[in-house]
């Protein structure tokens, strides 16, 4: 499915029958303006934490006081909790069209969960990641043997970079692929089934990081043929600390257990010799060490229900709705340039990054959030090579994540991010759109410093 172009988009009839955004927390939150007043809080940072989904709260509240503790409890209440953990287990893997055999293993995040399959590679794994991944997906696997492939600029290129790279390693031992669903910069799609093809072909396995895919696309294990998936409850609008790694079972059941403790734990003896013998769980439980996030899990299944249940035709239809406004909106705005790799006609998701010349960054986000009420991210969105590439800067220098300014000598070197999502109303992205325009016309209204490494106004 192709993303129109920003004219297409605005002028589309779909555009006039969408559907009403899915409830979240938050929508009626005020916050106060330095030009006096206040203002509805426009949450426009979806991609570093969405809103919970007001049917995941409602879920969340109801089992609550039936909280207990899982898998080691005779009493009614962990009896439920039990049974509430594994039907969580088994929500997960529908939802993300497992096939038979496949583990659903909870963790804290996608970051933990890539961590988690780094610390199971098998010996001598040669690891293939594109230098354009978010920190979660390129930084883990820092043990093993690494070959970072430039940026491409278009879905083909990305493929044909794949190809080459499997085709000339040495040896050929076991090799992983990682790579993104959407960019967490450009919200561009990535083309996954066909680098899950390269990858196969070449006797490698891939692993999706579908951390700002998932909230706004169908993801399927088994339609897109990648080995595993990760994503984060936080970005699915169940911000409770969970996250999952879902896809095959015999390299996390033959690694050592993620975390040692009890859980992880089959039995446990002592020796004559005064050490101990331990079995491990073969299970998803092997990596489930300790008492389980079992509130986080229940919401991260209650979101996949959710979603489900609204239709994934449904929320990208809507989300293409208001990516056409931000677009078509951004495009108007002398100076501004929207940042992508594969061109305008990309599909996208609601990610967009841009940057305004004579702005940096940080003071243009501090004044939409001071003056307008309007929330979004600005820096290099721990994805510090990728940001570097599209505003011309050196990939190998180093910053500091999320910081308003780079490395010494790049204090310009940073963008803006609008991301939005189920739950965001027009008037947000309008409001936003207009604020761009008022800005670049006319200035901030205040007067902003730093402090403690980010832009505020000065009171």
């Amino acid at each position: 499915m192709s993303a129109p172009t920003a004219a297409t988009a605005a002028a589309s009839g779909a555009d006039r029958c969408v559907r009403a955004p899915l409830p979240v927390l938050g929508r009626d939150v005020t916050v106060p303006l330095v030009t006096g007043g206040e203002v509805a809080y426009a949450a426009l940072d979806y991609a570093a934490s969405a809103p919970a989904l007001q049917r995941v709260w409602d879920d969340v509240a109801a089992y609550a006081p039936y909280y207990g503790s899982v898998h080691r409890g005779a009493g009614y209440l962990s009896q439920l909790s039990t049974d509430l953990f594994e039907n969580a287990r088994r929500t997960v893997a529908e939802f993300l069209g497992c096939r038979d055999g496949d583990q659903v293993v909870f963790t804290r995040s996608t970051t933990d969960s890539l961590n988690l399959l780094a610390a199971a590679l098998p010996a001598g794994c040669e690891v293939l990641v594109f230098e354009t991944e978010h920190h979660a997906s390129l930084l883990p696997w820092r043990g093993a043997r690494v070959t970072y492939l430039d940026a491409p600029r278009t879905p083909d290129e990305a493929v044909d970079a794949l190809e080459r790279a499997l085709a000339g390693r040495e040896p050929h031992g076991p090799a992983l692929v990682c790579v993104t669903g959407a960019s967490n910069v450009t919200g561009e799609l990535w083309p996954v089934r066909e680098l899950a093809a390269a990858a196969h072909a070449h006797g490698a396995r891939i692993v999706l990081d579908a951390a700002q895919l998932a909230p706004h696309h169908p993801v399927s294990v088994t339609d897109l043929d990648v080995d595993w998936v990760a994503f984060s409850g936080h970005k699915l609008y169940a911000p409770f600390g969970s996250g999952v790694l879902a896809g095959r079972a015999d390299w996390l059941r033959e690694a050592e257990p993620y975390l040692a403790g009890g859980g992880a734990s089959r039995t446990v003896s002592r020796r004559a010799d005064g050490g101990v013998d331990v079995e491990w769980h073969d299970g998803a439980a092997r990596h489930e060490a300790g008492s389980p996030n079992v509130i986080g899990a229940h919401a991260v299944a209650s979101a996949c229900k959710a979603l489900t249940e609204e239709g994934f035709e449904n929320l990208v239809a809507r989300e293409r709705h208001l990516i056409g406004k931000v677009r078509t909106g951004l495009a108007a705005v002398p100076g501004v340039r929207i940042l992508s790799l594969f061109g305008d006609d990309a599909p996208r998701v609601g990610v967009i990054s841009f940057v305004v010349e004579g702005w940096n960054s940080s003071h243009f986000a501090a004044a939409l959030s001071a003056e307008y009420g309007i929330g979004v991210r600005d820096g290099l969105f721990c994805a510090h090579p990728l940001v570097r590439i599209l505003l011309g800067g050196d990939p190998q220098a180093q910053g500091e994540c999320g910081a308003p300014e780079a490395a010494p000598g790049e204090k310009s070197l940073n963008a803006v991010r609008v991301s939005f999502g189920a739950g965001t109303p027009d008037e947000h992205v309008e409001r936003f759109v207009r604020a761009t325009a008022e800005l670049v016309a006319q200035g901030a209204q205040w007067d902003y410093r730093t402090q403690d490494g980010r832009c505020v106004p000065v009171v």
